[in-house]
């Protein structure tokens, strides 16, 4: 097992560990962000969260480095029914660029996050899908009232990130 692996594993889901470490190594040889995937071919749930932890927290500044890996993601990592995968998923699938298609199902795979048990996957999906909004205002009349309807229905951080949300995307829709 690579190093930086080794360091992420063992402990528990309820730590991030060492991944803000594995996260700086990342930007300053992005190379290495292709052993952070190979964590995801383990069986070790703690890993897997850690190394998607680390990848979601790079791609924020380095969006770019997700490129190589998007098969990956679509395909793999978006299918782990690990909420604490998910929570770093989601938005790690709103920066990758995508065709019509994977537009497409990247917005119904989101959708079907909002219906997850983890009030944070749904969060962060909810987040995912203003930001692919903005970013194709044709996605808008299709997102926007999944928003409204978790907003009016969710928990009480789903309702204050859902009206930053429907803020932001009535805002930018007024540009």
């Amino acid at each position: 097992m690579h190093p930086l692996l080794q360091s992420l594993s063992g402990g528990d889901r309820r730590s991030v560990g060492t991944s803000n470490r594995a996260v700086l190594a990342v930007l300053e040889e992005p190379d290495l962000i292709h052993v952070l995937f190979q964590g995801f071919e383990t069986s070790d749930p703690v890993l897997h969260m850690r190394c998607a932890d680390a990848i979601e927290k790079i791609t924020a500044q380095r969006p770019e480095l997700l490129r190589p890996f998007k098969e990956q993601i679509l395909h793999h990592l978006s299918q782990f029914d690990q909420p604490e995968v998910r929570w770093h998923v989601a938005p790690m699938l709103s920066r990758l660029p995508l065709s019509e298609a994977e537009e497409s199902a990247v917005v119904s795979l989101l959708l079907s996050y909002t219906d997850d048990r983890s009030r944070i996957v749904k969060t962060l999906a909810m987040q995912a899908l203003a930001d692919i909004a903005l970013r194709n205002r044709r996605l808008l009349p299709a997102i926007k009232p999944h928003i409204e309807e978790l907003t009016a229905i969710g928990t009480p951080a789903m309702k204050a990130r859902g009206k930053k949300l429907l803020e932001s995307l009535a805002k930018d829709g007024q540009s």
